[in-house]
């Protein structure tokens, strides 16, 4: 191992998935480290500047686009040896590897090990991972059913996240006729989990809406993003509107809260977004909504759309200079290219399109209250189901905006809204 560190370019990386031990990763984790660079040790490569550690710290780099990435090299002389570096490198810092990420490494390596080295293999796995040899033997002994019921995981995971049947086929090498009949055999609940079931049909965890008003005295943790939606909400709208395994169209994910949510409600979720956070780019598309509507495969099993788009001025240039981004249009176009969006999704579904909304103020020119709500209601051609407001609490507004309310005589908004239409498509 060379201790000097040394600067690479952020893309000159290599990052394998199959060679890297954590399963789960951390956006809050990403965002931490993003805030100040300079604290973070180097990241540690092989020869071929392929990450054995640090996947967090790289993540923080491209998030803040940096171009360059301190680095330390170790070399190694095969898949086996990186990976096994890997993990030892976890044991001795950082956010620790959890039982399940430990149980795959260990079948990982096992699968890699020639058999007449297995059983020696087993005692080295154990001190590697800082477990008993018989909780290795107990993981491995069962390898042929694990791996089988980690590839029906994926493949459910797959599913649910609205990849098609030929995609899942050929992701987890199988056949598009076995594709098909698992994932026929997940769209049954009761094959899931009494908890799962629970989950799924809001019996845990979960206070039903009983009114139009949604008050929410503290945003629920989760990663941090300007353009994250308070994700009590969206649980309430999948309650009212959505059954488990129905699809819900997010197209302006932001921090990606729609995934984790629909995971745990067990709804199919199809989320994208104009510039996807990059450690969920994975898991996010890459969708420009003023290009028009995605292309959906299943469109008949979209149980709702779910809207939080950039609020004209309030978000003008955060995103992008582009005139053509949504927060940077001018206030016509603004309205014109958001209720066409809505009377698009509306077109296409029998479910329904929730839009969450609020008038520009604060940021408007010469602080004119401007109604995109009205504004959304007069151009949308499609019935409302319901109006709820989920109004913003008076702490958001600084000292600032409440001397100049004073002496301008005016009233600060807190007003913002959910419109809830119907889709047309019987």
């Amino acid at each position: 191992m060379s201790n000097t560190a040394r600067e690479i370019a952020v893309d000159a990386v290599s990052f394998r998935t199959d060679l890297y031990p954590r399963i789960e990763t951390s956006p809050v984790t990403v965002q931490k480290y993003a805030d100040d660079l300079t604290v973070l040790p180097p990241i540690e490569v092989n020869q071929h500047n392929e990450l054995i550690d640090g996947w967090h710290r790289w993540m923080a780099h491209k998030k803040v686009k940096a171009e360059t990435i301190s680095i330390i090299v170790t070399e190694t002389t095969g898949d086996a040896q990186l990976l096994e570096l890997a993990i030892s490198r976890n044991a001795m810092h950082g956010l620790q590897l959890s039982q399940a990420d430990k149980k795959s490494m260990a079948m990982k390596i096992y699968n890699m090990t020639p058999d007449r080295e297995r059983d020696a293999k087993k005692k080295e796995l154990a001190i590697i991972l800082s477990v008993s040899e018989r909780t290795v033997r107990e993981w491995l002994s069962r390898i042929d059913k694990d791996s089988k019921e980690a590839r029906d995981k994926k493949i459910f995971d797959l599913w649910l996240s609205c990849h098609t049947e030929r995609e899942i086929a050929e992701i987890v090498g199988t056949s598009s006729g076995e594709a098909h009949s698992l994932c026929s055999e997940m769209a049954n609940l009761p094959n899931m989990s009494k908890s799962q079931q629970a989950q799924a049909e809001h019996a845990v965890e979960f206070d039903p809406p009983i009114y139009n008003i949604w008050k929410q005295q503290t945003k629920s943790s989760g990663s941090e993003h300007p353009g994250n939606s308070e994700a009590k909400w969206l649980d309430n709208l999948l309650y009212l509107y959505t059954k488990p395994f129905d699809i819900v169209v997010d197209p302006f994910a932001g921090g990606g809260s729609t995934i984790d949510l629909c995971k745990k409600r067990l709804r199919r979720y199809w989320v994208s977004d104009r510039l996807p956070i990059v450690e969920r780019e994975n898991e996010i598309r890459k969708h420009d909504m003023t290009n028009g509507i995605p292309s959906l495969h299943r469109w008949q099993d979209v149980g709702m759309v779910y809207l939080d788009p950039p609020y004209w001025k309030q978000a003008e240039g955060f995103y992008s200079k582009d005139p053509e981004d949504l927060a940077n249009m001018e206030l016509e176009q603004f309205h014109s290219t958001l209720a066409k969006i809505v009377n698009e999704f509306g077109s296409k579904i029998g479910g329904y399109v929730a839009l969450i909304i609020q008038p520009t103020q604060w940021k408007s020119p010469d602080r004119s209250y401007t109604d995109h709500v009205a504004e959304m209601l007069r151009r949308v051609n499609l019935p409302i189901d319901m109006r709820i407001s989920v109004p913003y609490e008076s702490q958001q507004n600084n000292a600032q905006m409440v001397t100049w309310a004073k002496e301008q005589k005016k009233i600060l908004v807190l007003t913002r809204e959910i419109i809830v239409w119907k889709g047309k498509k019987q």
